[in-house]
């Protein structure tokens, strides 16, 4: 035993080893900050890496860490999401059903009446649901003035209900976004989807430039902004990377981050992308939840391929909000009665509905430099 211990110590030098056992990974590093400083908009795309690269088990653990420091450790938000206005979208974006460019046999559909809308609510009300989304498949909202005076509409009964509302209605301009603010509308989505470098290979019909632009027209309202992307595009890990940093280096950070994991729809350009793996969706959400703290990061489409212990996962790494009803959009989604045995099994508490009065308009001069000098 000591020839043994003594030919160690020759081929494996003291610091060395001290190094092995001791090395602290950058979600440790940057957890402790987050922690102790609070949310910064400063990131280098170096950093964000270097926490996406960290070894699993730290994300898992210092992702947790940071988000039983800011929110409610087991609260877990349900979110139900409605398509009002079904397929024949103009867009080309690769991953979705309801292009009118792709044979999936999504038919399109006019915007749903209030009736159908309201009931829809009120049945997810009932489930537990809090947050109630409408969905329509629009590019834009330019020369749709009767159907947008008719979301408005549903807007204002849905919150009137005492549930948050939110929309993703394509790209909105300043007053469309200030007409929302003024129904009661508590957040917008419009997600980036992907890395701004990627972002070609998936959509040629709207710049990402516009996208961000959207996003600031939101922003500058007062609503609340939901942001997020999709993995599993063919996309490359350094474009995760890259589509976290362009969130976490806004002037302020999205008040949510949806991480989707791709459903690959046959008759679309992406239908042969293989499943999302777990561990990816465990590395973006627990990136996203040491470097945007604050932020709900919802678990989202795609969840439906996940079992309970891997959801499990993804609630300790960092998510803290869930879609739920048969459907998103168009695409399956997780069984209600096996979403409240997973609340039950996994000791999970409904969140209740949050509003906020403030409106954190960003000046857009400071908007501007921010997005021209990421990507």
């Amino acid at each position: 035993m000591l020839v043994i211990r003594s030919l160690r110590s020759r081929l494996v030098p003291p610091v060395s080893r001290s190094i092995q056992l001791f090395s602290t990974s950058a979600a440790a590093v940057e957890s402790e900050r987050t922690i102790r400083d609070g949310p910064r908009n400063d990131w280098s795309r170096d950093e964000i890496k270097s926490i996406y690269d960290s070894p699993i088990l730290d994300l898992l653990f210092h992702g947790a860490q940071v988000h039983r420091h800011v929110h409610k450790f087991r609260e877990v938000q349900q979110c139900t999401l409605l398509s009002i206005k079904t397929g024949g979208c103009s867009e080309d974006c690769s991953y979705c059903p309801q292009s009118s460019r792709y044979s999936t046999g999504v038919k399109a559909h006019k915007l749903m009446d209030k009736d159908a809308v309201i009931q829809a609510a009120k049945r997810a009300k009932e489930a537990g649901s809090t947050r109630f989304c409408m969905g329509a498949a629009w590019r834009d909202t330019v020369g749709r003035k009767t159907n947008f005076n008719q979301i408005l509409e549903y807007v204002k009964e849905i919150r009137d209900m005492g549930m948050e509302v939110c929309c993703t209605l394509g790209m909105i301009e300043k007053q469309q976004a200030l007409a929302l603010k003024e129904a009661g509308l508590t957040a917008y989505n419009h997600n980036l989807d992907t890395s701004r470098e990627y972002y070609p290979n998936i959509i040629t019909t709207r710049s990402y430039d516009e996208r961000l632009e959207t996003l600031q027209h939101v922003r500058e309202a007062g609503i609340n902004v939901c942001s997020g992307g999709i993995i599993g595009l063919g996309e490359a890990e350094e474009d995760r990377v890259g589509l976290l940093h362009t969130l976490a280096t806004l002037p302020t950070h999205p008040e949510s981050v949806p991480i989707n994991a791709l459903i690959a729809v046959k008759g679309t350009p992406l239908q042969d992308q293989k499943p999302v793996e777990i561990w990816e969706m465990i590395r973006m959400i627990g990136t996203a939840r040491i470097v945007m703290p604050k932020a709900m990061v919802r678990l989202s489409a795609g969840r439906v391929r996940f079992s309970m212990p891997e959801q499990a996962l993804c609630f300790l790494a960092g998510a803290n909000s869930i879609f739920t009803g048969e459907k998103l959009l168009t695409t399956p989604n997780n069984d209600y009665d096996a979403d409240q045995l997973m609340f039950k099994l996994l000791g999970l508490t409904p969140k209740a509905p949050s509003f906020s009065e403030e409106t954190s308009g960003t000046e857009p001069q400071r908007f501007e430099e921010a997005i021209s000098s990421v990507g």
